[in-house]
């Protein structure tokens, strides 16, 4: 994770020898040093709770979600070195990454909502990781697609942990089976299993869960907790946290 605070204060000084306005799109002075604040305070609220879970802090991985954000909105964050992004869209982030990549070496681009199969091979081409394989179909198109494209992506399953009728995701008695006919039916590498846990619940005990299973299903990789509960997710074993709203604002 970058040295946020020193570069913040970099950055502002950048941003007063323009003048207070960006060059490009216009975007205020106090809008993109408000993103690089709020970046670097969930920056140290991570340290803080992968400190109280007496977890290294590098275990942890912060997904910086720039969805319906544009670029100019995105860029302040990764001038201060922020390379992990997440997008919920195909469509959209074809929009603005393959510009902003060009612009900024080493951006990791993931996928983490909902990935229909008729998409499967624009995402395999620009993302580095899907958060969201939840059924056979999708598991196939994404092994084809790898191997007509050579690729090789990091993936994980999610998990429906609440069988909530309205979200996608398997459900927990199959997630460990699913996960294994991945491995021996389609090929795939399962690096571990995403949960998004009802929104009116209590997230420890379904964390927990993901957690439990994950460890039956041989995988040791954890996406979980957002902008309102990565704190507890880390301290349930948290290795990327997909954090929006407390970084960019709200959408």
């Amino acid at each position: 994770m970058p040295d946020l605070r020193r570069l913040k204060d970099e950055q502002c000084r950048a941003f007063d020898k323009k003048g207070g306005v960006a060059s490009t799109g216009g975007v205020a002075r106090n809008e993109r040093v408000g993103v690089v604040e709020n970046l670097a305070e969930v920056g140290e609220q991570i340290a803080a709770a992968c400190k109280r879970a007496e977890r290294k802090v590098d275990d942890t991985h912060l997904i910086a979600v720039s969805k319906t954000f544009d670029s100019d909105a995105i860029r302040p964050v990764l001038t201060v070195g922020q390379r992990v992004f997440g997008e919920n869209r195909v469509q959209e982030a074809q929009g603005k990454w393959p510009e902003l990549r060009e612009e900024f070496d080493g951006v990791e681009l993931h996928l983490i909502g909902p990935l229909q199969s008729n998409k499967a091979k624009e995402a395999v081409a620009l993302f580095d990781v899907i958060h969201t394989v939840d059924r056979e179909k999708i598991a196939k198109a994404l092994a084809r697609e790898m191997q007509a494209q050579g690729k090789s992506l990091k993936l994980f399953v999610q998990v429906n942990t609440g069988e909530e009728e309205q979200k996608a995701g398997i459900v927990p008695k199959e997630a460990v089976a699913f996960v294994q006919r991945c491995r021996d039916e389609h090929g795939l590498e399962i690096a571990g299993l995403m949960c998004i846990p009802p929104f009116d619940e209590n997230p420890g005990p379904h964390f927990a869960l993901l957690r439990k299973l994950a460890r039956e299903a041989g995988v040791d990789q954890l996406s979980m907790g957002m902008s309102g509960d990565y704190e507890t997710a880390i301290e349930f074993g948290a290795t990327y946290v997909r954090v929006g709203s407390a970084i960019f604002g709200a959408r």
